[in-house]
């Protein structure tokens, strides 16, 4: 029998505490198969840990795995399950860090203004752990994001209770973005016609040159691209913002994604609330900037900041505060009975997540009262920023979304080899004065430059020609295998996306399109297309870019599902291999403050379900493994009874949990592998272990109640004790022992 090996990926958060469920029923039924199950912990904890080794003792060290998940990733026999993981913020880098120097790891603090060589050299080795630091390690492939059939047909039958309906008139939500000095406008575009290895450098007003980054290969044909975004421009469009909003009443919202864009976001967020809050910043600046006070990292890090200084000081600035509150508009609130706001931590509210919640919640958002108020959303950059507008007007004209009649909007993302990886990476700067910062060849012909003041962000990507011919053909390959509309989400006015045009008209020329509907659309234009569409349950596929994909496949999946972790996330590798994400829907920081508090977990691991059944497929298909192959056709009927009885988890304590539903799964599935007949071993091995489930399911469930509504200890939030969590996950002796099998 040929042998196979899937990687499980451990990760944060609430996928991280549902892996200890699920992980022991996958090792139960794989065993034997000729099938493995390895783990690669690429949790931010373990990130952290593996990139300082030599500050720790050599029984606390743990191997790089998501460098070795990197290698492997381009190779043919990559079979990877990537869940969902911490993007992290400085502020969620210092919380980690610190949790761990308690439980005895000497890794080193994180220096935020770094005094010399040694703290300079720290600070850029944590900035590899920083905001997207896995997915584009592992995204050796473009993405083909979907609902798969059963969660589909799941959603129309049983819809979600989550949508709110809009205003039948006098709804005055909308997007703001600027119309001159951002992204777009400055954006600059090239493919390349050689290979050469460029540089990237600030020349000053008075010609001083300095060097930002010294070595960067660059392919023949790969699109490279330069923007810059104005910091005046944007703090005088905030503050236009911020009086519009106060005149209108509206809650002031501010849209981002600090996670993913780890170098540029926080720093436009820096800007939003440093003008929000500007008489009191600027009156106290010269105590907050002793006290290391910084705006990027948001509200909550200048009010921690403020216990440095004297006790009378510390009052004087939080009652300067409280009246920049009281004066200016009404903040949207992530957690209004904490007096949480929008501005208080960059990574709190990601546009990718936030956005799809204002259009689900009738295109509102949270006030100081915990009601549900009108907003003035803030996209600065119009890259993306009028895609969501266009379906903000669309809704204020036909009304909210019907999830049980509504089309798919399935995704082809362009993400391989690191492509358009914005705001994000060693290419990304804030200017250090002015003059211009530039891109030249190797033999220092400028390739791009953009004029900057002191501020001013820069910030360069890559698409490499292999990963666009790979896109295309992917897009193609779905639209002829669902028949459904295929739109190329480009605008010929943006200079990256006319780059792309070309070569996407090109590479069409080398497929079979006859009988498909193909389209290049501006982003706007493709939404009013698409949402047209699913008014009228026809489905769409958006073959977009990355940012978009990444925004899309939250958007459509959390008005459709109600959640964005029910998408089935296939990569084909460019190698041959598979990387196989378990849904867009994050790792769930709220699921967890639950679990801690009340021994409830509301995770739903249906996206690791439907994960594993096509990485089953692939090990099937690769090693001709009959009984594998068995493993996926029920593991997929498994989920399809999943569905129909409901078996989700409840938001509520005492009701069934992650725990819960994750039983069921594995009752579905043993009864399914022993109903089959293709494989009689199989049948005869799980028959008795489908009958003990079935007989026990009483006692197993009272078993798995018994141990909510009590408030759980898990040693640590980013690095758990692992026999503390899996004890918390895995309550029930009765279903521990059956699993012995």
């Amino acid at each position: 029998m040929s042998s196979s090996i899937i990687t499980w990926t451990l990760v944060d958060e609430a996928p991280a505490l549902a892996t200890h469920s699920l992980l022991p029923v996958l090792k139960a039924f794989v065993r034997g198969s000729g099938l493995e199950i390895e783990t690669a912990d690429i949790s931010l904890a373990g990130r952290i840990l593996a990139n300082f080794p030599e500050s720790i003792l050599e029984s606390q060290r743990i191997p790089d795995e998501l460098s070795r998940l990197g290698v492997m990733a381009k190779t043919p026999m990559a079979n990877i399950v990537k869940l969902p993981n911490i993007s992290a913020s400085v502020p969620q880098l210092q919380e980690a860090i610190e949790e761990l120097r308690n439980q005895g790891y000497d890794v080193p603090v994180y220096p935020e203004d770094p005094q010399n060589d040694a703290e300079r050299e720290i600070q850029s080795r944590y900035a590899a752990v920083l905001g997207s630091a896995v997915n584009p390690v592992l995204r050796e492939g473009n993405s083909d994001r979907r609902p798969a059939t059963a969660v589909k047909s799941f959603a129309q039958k049983s819809p979600h209770r989550m949508m709110k309906d809009w205003p039948t008139e006098g709804s005055q939500t909308r997007v703001a973005h600027m119309d001159a000095g951002d992204f777009f406008a400055s954006e600059q575009s090239t493919t390349l016609a050689a290979a050469t290895t460029a540089r990237i450098e600030f020349v000053s007003s008075t010609g001083e040159t300095t060097l930002l980054l010294d070595s960067l290969p660059l392919l023949a044909n790969e699109v490279i691209d330069a923007s810059s975004m104005k910091v005046d421009a944007l703090r005088a469009f905030y503050s236009e913002q911020v009086a519009i909003a106060k005149e209108k009443g509206l809650l002031l919202s501010l849209h981002l994604k600090a996670t993913m864009m780890k170098v540029s976001d926080p720093i436009l967020f820096g800007h939003c609330v440093s003008v929000y809050f500007a008489d009191a910043l600027n009156k106290h600046a010269d105590a907050l900037n002793e006290a290391g006070a910084n705006v990027n990292f948001g509200l909550a890090d200048v009010l921690s900041k403020l216990s440095r200084l004297p006790a009378d000081k510390k009052a004087e600035i939080e009652s300067d505060i409280k009246a920049c509150l009281e004066t200016g508009p009404d903040l949207a609130m992530v957690d209004s009975r904490r007096g949480i706001t929008n501005l208080h931590v960059p990574n709190d509210v990601i546009i990718d997540a936030s956005m799809p919640v204002v259009v689900r919640d009738g295109g509102r958002m949270w006030n100081n009262d915990d009601a549900l108020q009108d907003t003035l959303a803030i996209i600065p950059d119009r890259c993306y920023a009028t895609m969501y507008q266009a379906v903000i007007e669309d809704c204020q004209v036909h009304g909210q979304f019907d999830p049980s009649t509504m089309g798919s909007v399935a995704n082809v993302g362009l993400m391989a080899k690191k492509a358009e990886e914005y705001g994000s990476h060693d290419k990304t700067f804030s200017a250090m004065g002015a003059g211009v910062i530039q891109v030249l060849d190797a033999e220092g012909e400028i390739l791009l430059s953009q004029e900057v003041n002191e501020g001013d962000i820069f910030r360069m990507c890559q698409t490499k020609d292999e990963a666009i011919t790979d896109w295309v053909k992917l897009g193609v390959k779905r639209a002829r295998a669902t028949g459904s509309p295929a739109i190329f989400w480009l605008n010929a006015e943006r200079g990256h996306d006319a780059q792309l045009i070309q070569k996407v008209e090109k590479a069409l020329g080398d497929h079979d399109t006859t009988g498909l509907e193909i389209k290049i659309l501006p982003p706007v234009e493709a939404m009013r297309f698409s949402l047209e569409r699913i008014r009228r349950g026809e489905d769409t596929i958006a073959i977009t870019g990355n940012v978009l994909r990444d925004y899309l496949t939250d958007l459509f999946p959390i008005l459709e599902l109600g959640t964005s972790a029910r998408m089935l996330s296939i990569v084909p590798l460019l190698q041959g291999g598979g990387l196989f994400e378990t849904g867009a829907g994050g790792s769930a920081p709220k699921h967890v403050q639950q679990f801690v508090k009340e021994g409830h977990l509301r995770w739903d691991s249906l996206g690791e379900y439907c994960a594993l059944v096509p990485a089953f497929e692939q090990a099937a298909a690769a090693t001709d493994n009959a009984q594998i192959s068995v493993l996926a056709e029920t593991l997929d009927a498994a989920i399809g009874q999943y569905l129909a009885n409901g078996r989700n988890p409840s938001r509520k304590v005492n009701e069934l949990d992650n725990r819960g539903a994750t039983y069921y799964l594995t009752l579905y599935w043993a009864e399914a592998l022993a109903k089959q007949s293709k494989d009689a071993s199989m049948q005869e091995r799980f028959t008795p272990v489908a009958q003990a489930l079935a007989e026990h399911e009483p006692t197993i469930l009272e078993e798995l109640l018994a141990a909510q509504g009590n408030a759980i200890d898990l040693g640590g939030y980013y690095h758990p004790d692992v026999e503390l969590l899996a004890s918390a996950m895995r309550p029930s002796a009765t279903l521990n022992k059956i699993l012995q099998f």
